[in-house]
């Protein structure tokens, strides 16, 4: 996990902000933070619309702390944006990243169809 507080700490900006095609670099770090079953539980839990962390917690049965921490993870890397309402925090998916990651996997999926050049 060091390794991916790292990389979105090296991240400038969320990459759902970034203009253009998403690069390989980027679609790794979305894709690192997509691999965690917790991370992956929160955008599962987003899929409806905007969720209190409130309402996260008790959903998925983790401490706040331990939410907080894979909700900045989730923001920092542009997957997630966020709003205080008082003293509460509503969290939502970026539908601009996921959109991203999927026309990055679609082009993948296009250009895999090649035969490779037999060895000699």
């Amino acid at each position: 996990m060091a390794g991916l507080r790292t990389a979105t700490a090296a991240t400038a900006a969320p990459i759902a902000c970034a203009p253009g095609p998403l690069e390989a670099e980027e679609a790794r770090l979305l894709l690192r933070a997509l691999a965690d079953p917790i991370r992956l539980q929160v955008i599962e839990a987003l899929g409806n619309g905007e969720r209190c962390v409130c309402d996260l917690t008790g959903e998925l049965g983790l401490a706040q702390s331990k939410l907080s921490f894979h909700l900045k993870v989730l923001k920092e890397t542009g997957l997630l944006a966020d709003r205080q309402s008082g003293r509460w925090v509503y969290y939502r998916l970026q539908p601009e990243a996921l959109e991203r990651l999927r026309a990055w996997l679609a082009a993948l999926a296009a250009s895999c169809g090649g035969i490779a050049v037999p060895c000699p």
